[in-house]
């Protein structure tokens, strides 16, 4: 043994230790680093996650962070549908257009991507194809082998789920799985965030709405408004299909307007209410929201059997007294139900379109009083003081006459005469016009709806009576006739871009007649009959008929609607 050999022993152990330390100290050092590098990149990530309130781009924000977090080449976000059972909806990254249009379908929560939406709980494999639950991927989509996944919590549901992806050989780790759902929890509060920031805005939309709506049917006079309401309520709700039905006598529900696809089938069209979702909510005024319009728990959907629609809700228009109609919206089949605050949004504008269509009815009600008052006042002085002293001037040209020798002097008095008595007739009947608005015979009732209807004409209709149409009309028959001549004129107002039209209600041999005739451009191409249908309904009604021709001077449109009188 060499002298010193012994030391050297003793000073290499140590040595070696402390080359051990230092290399652990190292790698703990790196860890940390690790550590560090990956915490400042889930704060980055929660920061670009928060940093958004539309849904859409949370959602794609979420998916991007996550890939980055975790170096994920693909990454998506599949949002649960209200069944609980499939995807609404599937935000994917790392997929280039073409890509995504080779693949096809979107996934629908199927498979492995299913097994998070029945258990919400995170999913970690290091080869997705050796999964019991694997169905194998598509023609043209990528190669996949590492696959996480993990719940995306909202409050006290699950929202959707995070999957992500890697291609090459290495498998994500268990720190990835707590980066991830430490990053779900941040997306869930972003999601809440967008989804309250949207029902905001909606909400603001349906005020708005409401608020101009209410304007209008206040300020502007004539037909319209129930269209207006239906108009809005289909934009704001995203709906396909929207009427306003309303209650009509004999138990009986009419289609009043309709807006939007497959319209035509539905407008004029008149049911029972028994058993019907809408005769549930005239009776109760509660609003109905249903998924699926073949569902019967609600009560039958009658639009249902000629339009193809899946959700439906149905609104109580409520005025002060009572139910007035309900709105009917509707979207198509296979769309996403109505959410339960798109319906209280819903129904609260159409209990302020109901309202607010009340006073306007009240306003015209009362514009319609101080009218008729100020037509008797001009009646009266018709009668007492313009009447009179024609009638007075009458006499003393007949007093001239007596006096007189010159056969051509008492020709022209004569003449005279003659019209004086004519301009007494015509005043006669204008005070009997006046007179009638007063009561509540036939004539005053088509009176006063050609006056609601004269605004939207833009002229004054030409209107003749004859035979005693009061007297053969009842109350019931008078509404029918007060309907036909409403839904004529409005029919000229609307379509037949007239210039000139007449009105003549006659009652003889047993028979009253309606007939209305116009200068326009006629029927045209539409489609769109159900006014006629309407009016044909009527007069089969009461065993009567339509007959539809040409109008003023070949142009236009004639109708004559024809009923026996019992």
């Amino acid at each position: 043994m060499e002298p010193g050999g012994g030391r050297q022993d003793k000073l290499g152990a140590p040595r070696l230790e402390l080359d051990q330390l230092l290399s652990q100290l190292v790698d703990r050092a790196q860890d940390v680093m690790d550590v560090q590098s990956r915490l400042h990149g889930l704060l980055r990530a929660n920061r670009l996650v928060m940093g958004q309130l539309g849904l859409d781009a949370v959602l794609r924000r979420i998916v991007e962070a996550a890939c980055e977090l975790v170096e994920a080449p693909y990454g998506a976000l599949g949002v649960i549908a209200p069944s609980g059972e499939e995807l609404e909806a599937f935000v994917h990254v790392g997929f280039d257009d073409p890509t995504v249009d080779a693949i096809g379908h979107l996934p629908e929560g199927k498979g492995l991507l299913g097994v998070l939406i029945e258990e919400p709980h995170p999913v970690r494999v290091s080869d997705l194809r050796g999964h019991p639950r694997s169905v194998g991927f598509p023609e043209h989509h990528p190669p996949m082998k590492a696959f996480l996944g993990v719940p995306v919590p909202v409050r006290d549901e699950v929202y959707g789920n995070l999957y992500l992806t890697r291609a090459d050989d290495r498998p994500f780790t268990e720190q990835d799985e707590e980066l991830v759902l430490a990053l779900a929890i941040t997306a869930g509060v972003a999601i809440e965030n967008a989804r309250l920031f949207a029902d905001a805005k909606h909400r603001q939309a349906w005020l708005q709405a409401s608020t101009d709506v209410t304007r209008k049917l206040l300020t502007e006079a004539g037909e319209g408004h129930l269209s207006e309401i239906a108009k809005t309520v289909g934009g704001l709700a995203e709906a396909d299909i929207v009427t306003v039905v309303l209650a009509t006598r004999d138990d009986q529900l009419e289609v009043a307007v309709a807006e939007g696809r497959d319209a035509q089938l539905l407008e004029g069209m008149t049911y029972s209410r028994d058993g019907t979702a809408s005769g549930d909510v005239l009776r109760t005024g509660e609003p109905i929201c249903i998924e699926e319009a073949a569902d019967p728990e609600h009560g039958i959907i009658t639009l249902a059997e000629r339009v193809d629609v899946g959700p439906v809700m149905v609104l109580p228009l409520m005025g002060t007294e009572r139910v007035r109609g309900t709105l009917v919206v509707g979207r198509a089949r296979g769309r996403r139900p109505f959410s339960a605050a798109e319906t209280e949004m819903a129904a609260q504008f159409a209990n302020h379109a109901a309202l607010a269509l009340e006073l306007a009815e009240t306003r015209a009600d009362q514009q319609r009083m101080l009218l008729l008052d100020d037509r008797a006042r001009i009646a009266r002085d018709l009668h007492d003081h313009v009447i009179q002293q024609l009638f007075a001037s009458g006499l003393t040209v007949q007093g001239v006459i007596a006096r007189l020798g010159d056969d051509v002097a008492v020709a022209r008095l004569e003449e005279v005469i003659a019209g004086l008595d004519d301009a007494i007739r015509q005043i006669r009947s204008s005070i009997f016009q006046l007179r009638l608005q007063e009561s509540a015979g036939l004539r005053a009732t088509v009176l006063a709806v050609v006056s609601d209807v004269r605004d939207s004409l833009g002229f004054d209709p030409e209107v003749r009576f004859s035979g005693p149409v009061d007297s053969v009309a009842d109350a019931s028959l008078a509404e029918d006739v007060a309907a036909v001549v409403r839904e004529a004129l409005t029919n000229v107002a609307r379509h037949a871009r007239a210039t000139t039209a007449s009105l003549g209600v006659s009652a003889a041999n047993g028979r009253l007649e309606v007939a209305v005739e116009d200068d326009g451009r006629g029927l045209g191409e539409s489609a769109r009959r159900s006014g006629l249908v309407n009016l044909r309904w009527r007069a089969e009604e009461r065993n009567g008929e339509l007959v539809v021709g040409a109008g003023i001077g070949g142009r236009g449109l004639s109708l004559l609607w024809a009923v026996p009188l019992s």
